[in-house]
């Protein structure tokens, strides 16, 4: 098991500007990919930004522009910076990642931050 501690999650405006956190408590150069989806309601998890342990980043095209994900190997940490955030932003924000164990590649998921937006 891994375990992610999330934070920074909180009410934000439409437009305005949120950062999310995710701290692993283990390495960080441990993990192949590391990201974030968003669960809206009534709406399935979708993956919103991930980023490899190159550095390649992939956004979904409904944040692309405006959310910047980053991986800091020094400080350990995970964030997602969100700008110009929309009403439809609001919902459950899961930081995973993923590594191998066993030759089995593996996903594992922070408990989730709440991002309500207020209208």
């Amino acid at each position: 098991q891994v375990q992610l501690v999330e934070s920074g999650g909180g009410l934000v405006q439409p437009g305005g500007s949120l950062n999310l956190s995710c701290v692993p408590r283990e390495s960080i150069g441990n993990f192949i990919q590391t990201g974030w989806y968003r669960q809206s309601p009534g709406q399935e998890r979708v993956q919103v930004a991930s980023i490899v342990s190159g550095g390649r980043t992939h956004y979904a095209d409904f944040v692309k522009g405006r959310f910047t994900i980053a991986r800091d190997n020094a400080k350990e940490i995970l964030s997602l910076q969100m700008n110009s955030v929309k009403s439809e932003a609001m919902g459950f924000y899961y930081c995973y990642v993923k590594k191998f164990a066993d030759w089995t590649l593996s996903a594992y998921w922070g408990q989730g931050t709440l991002l309500p937006v207020s209208s």
